[in-house]
């Protein structure tokens, strides 16, 4: 069911977004005693109303569910007047079964005559698969490797003069030596391989000293990287005696590429002459990897190439009631043009599984989502956690006082559309449509999960503003509200702040999004966290990561 949004008449002070809801959001700060329309009625505020935050419409007593999205979202710790705000002091963590608005089967998708003919200029891989960048990958096995890794990427960056931090540099020059004995800032020069969008180094703290699964997974994870669209070929690094070794990552890569279309190169340091062999052999591939790589040129490609993972961090009060919404609205398009949409973040749905349940497009992919979904919920527990632990001081302070209040907004990112599979951690995309990924909450760990099983494209909403970015998918990021776009313009690619305001509809914006989008799958346009090589790696230990 599409969200329907009620608003006061005149000045746009709060919204109530759902007919049966049993609290507003306050879009501006309300002292006590503003008087809010609420559905016809005259509503007093009993306290001043921080922005984002949420308050009653109606007395509620000890126990009685606070609702908003239409579900439950919390329970009342004691008696709530009337127009008070919902807080940690007055309301837990709460969930009910109650009936989904969601059903099986009966999902209307949008219209998308305006995109119906509408393409991409990807690079089109021997698989089949396109991706939206042209990337040569150096990952390392263990982080006895990283080392060389930062002194490949040094070496990397001086060679074809590249370096993304050359102004920091010169800026650092100048705040020690002064202007005078600082040497300006070398401009780039002609790209030498220009069909390539760069080197991307990895690295991480796993391969050696835990447990046979935890190499299983990374080597299933870095798999995912090498054989993924928008990577052109891998240099591996290997120290020769860690946990995960070399076998187990060409297993995995044969897995998702049976035929070896894809060049990956693996290199063991104690099998090398000295660490100076390893380093030029290192190079030499990476350096006749670009020139394959630049062979390669961008070329149409439908919509229904493209994946979009979809993720939330930093989230505010008004994530769920513009930016959310706007990504999910972005996803139905593109599934009823026959693309896909993976949405994660397991600890951020919980509350709202029934509602996901109804979307499944049988028992078997529903049956799935249950399982992993209380196998994750299980495990938290048996140390001690649980996911209602998941609002972080940042959500709480911004109004999303329990999880179930933050779920019921994040799950909006994946739109209205059918579910039509549920995946584990490194487990690849194989059906078009939108797909359920099994990830932590913490944002990179999760932006991680979403490129490792092949998303070709990253759409992130923010309501605080957070940096991440992704090193082989582009990451476009989407703020909540217009303030935090015009404060951190560096850090933001699009504004979904007019729909707070009442200025544009969620529909009109969305199909402004998904043309950014098909610009940035084109290379036409550069998201910020690319311009800012914000290339953040960050592998889940598949413990307790809410």
């Amino acid at each position: 069911m599409p969200q329907t949004i009620a608003s006061d008449s005149g000045q746009l002070a709060s919204l109530r977004v759902h007919a049966a809801d049993n609290v507003r959001v306050a879009l501006k700060d309300l002292p006590a005693g503003t008087e809010i329309d609420d559905d016809g009625r005259t509503l007093r505020l009993d306290e001043a109303i921080r922005h984002k935050h949420k308050f009653t419409v109606r007395p509620l007593d000890t126990g009685e569910a606070v609702i908003m999205y239409g579900v439950t979202v919390g329970r009342a710790t004691r008696p709530i007047p009337e127009g008070a705000a919902i807080t940690t002091e007055n309301t837990e963590h709460g969930t009910a079964t109650t009936q989904p608005q969601a059903r099986r089967g009966e999902w209307q998708a949008p219209d998308v005559t305006a995109f119906r003919d509408a393409t991409f200029e990807g690079f089109h891989r021997p698989d089949g698969q396109v991706g939206t960048a042209n990337a040569w990958l150096v990952v390392p096995l263990v982080f006895c490797e990283n080392r060389n890794i930062e002194v490949l990427r040094q070496c990397v960056a001086d060679a074809l003069g590249e370096d993304p931090y050359r102004d920091y540099k010169h800026m650092a020059r100048e705040l020690l030596h002064g202007s005078a004995g600082a040497a300006p800032a070398e401009p780039p020069g002609e790209r030498l391989f220009p069909n390539v969008d760069g080197v991307r180094f990895l690295t991480h703290t796993l391969g050696c000293g835990g447990t046979d699964d935890d190499a299983e997974a990374l080597c299933q994870l870095l798999a995912g990287y090498i054989c993924h669209p928008n990577v052109a070929g891998a240099t591996v690094l290997s120290l020769g005696c860690q946990k995960a070794q070399i076998g187990m990552l060409r297993d995995a890569v044969a897995e998702r590429d049976p035929d070896g279309l894809r060049p990956v190169h693996y290199l063991e340091q104690q099998a090398s002459q000295s660490e100076e062999a390893l380093i030029r052999e290192a190079l030499t591939t990476i350096f006749d990897g670009l020139a394959e790589a630049n062979n390669v040129t961008r070329a149409p490609a439908p919509l229904s190439a493209l994946t979009l993972g979809v993720e939330c961090g930093g989230s505010d009060g008004f994530s769920g009631l513009s930016a959310n919404p706007l990504v999910g609205a972005v996803v139905d398009r593109l599934v009823a043009l026959g693309g896909s949409g993976i949405l994660s973040e397991f600890p951020e749905l919980c509350g709202v599984e029934h509602e996901l349940i109804a979307r499944c497009t049988d028992d078997t992919v529903a049956s799935r989502f249950q399982n992993l979904m209380e196998a994750y919920q299980q495990h938290a527990a048996r140390v001690g956690a649980d996911f209602s632990m998941n609002p972080s001081p940042g959500n709480i302070r911004d109004g999303l006082i329990t999880d179930a209040m933050k779920s019921a907004g994040a799950a909006k990112k994946g739109g209205d559309s059918p579910v039509v599979d549920v995946l584990d951690y490194t487990e690849p995309r194989t059906k078009a449509g939108l797909n359920l990924l099994c990830s932590p909450g913490n944002d990179v760990e999760s932006t991680t999960a979403l490129a490792g099983s092949g998303a070709n494209l990253i759409l992130f909403t923010t309501g605080l503003g957070t940096p991440t970015g992704n090193p082989v998918t582009p990451v476009i990021k989407i703020s909540s509200n217009s303030e935090l776009a015009e404060r951190m313009s560096d850090v933001i690619d699009f504004d979904a702040g007019p729909i707070i305001r009442g200025e544009t509809s969620i529909d009109a914006l969305a199909e402004q999004l998904l043309r950014l989008c098909i610009d940035a799958a084109s290379g036409r346009y550069q998201p910020r966290a690319l311009k800012l090589a914000q290339h953040d790696f960050i592998p889940w230990k598949r413990g307790v990561s809410l």
